[in-house]
């Protein structure tokens, strides 16, 4: 397992970093190595959440390499094939949208952009307040692509936000295996 190389791609849900980072320590304690992303918005935005240095400085500490932030640093993870698998976690609305339109104007889509053309495996955390309004039609979309596979996910609060899903982040790791040999972790909605 010290051969496989997961790139662990953050997006902006800020509220669910403190989540999300035990995972990608967990990962790297499995002996995975871990190469992080950011985007450009979780890399430079201070919120109520945490500090991005502070997130930026974890994410380093966790798995010994400089995050990627950049466009430019994302575009030879397909060329070089650095990566056995690309987790993004969070995943936003706006991120699965750009996905699911073939847009890569963030070092997170770029590096799934240049990942799949090597046809590596993609896993999708999702974390969107529309994941059942807007973002529907993107995580279908998704979800019917070869290779595209995601953490199982539920409404987070189904009587205040009706339409909000999120995944269950400690499932990454089962979820990774499953990645890893080609296949969905069921059940995936629950």
């Amino acid at each position: 397992m010290a051969e496989t190389r997961i790139g662990f791609a953050v997006t902006g849900s800020f509220c669910t970093f403190a989540r999300v980072f035990p995972q990608m320590q967990l990962l790297a304690e499995k002996g995975y190595r871990v190469i992080p992303i950011m985007s450009e918005n979780a890399y430079a935005t201070d919120t109520r959440f945490g500090r991005a240095q502070d997130w930026i400085r974890q994410a380093e500490e966790i798995t010994g390499e400089a995050v990627i932030h950049t466009i430019a640093q994302a575009e030879p993870i397909g060329p070089k094939k650095l990566l056995d698998l690309l987790v993004i976690a969070p995943c936003t609305g706006n991120t699965l949208g750009k996905l699911a339109c073939g847009i890569y104007d963030t070092a997170p889509t770029l590096a799934v952009k240049s990942h799949r053309r090597n046809d590596g495996p993609v896993l999708i955390a999702v974390s969107t307040n529309d994941a059942l309004a807007f973002s529907a039609a993107s995580i279908g979309t998704l979800m019917a692509r070869r290779g595209m596979f995601f953490v199982p996910f539920e409404q987070d609060d189904f009587r205040g936000k009706p339409t909000s899903c999120v995944a269950d982040f400690e499932k990454i790791l089962p979820a990774v295996g499953a990645a890893l040999d080609g296949r969905q972790l069921q059940p995936m909605v629950f």
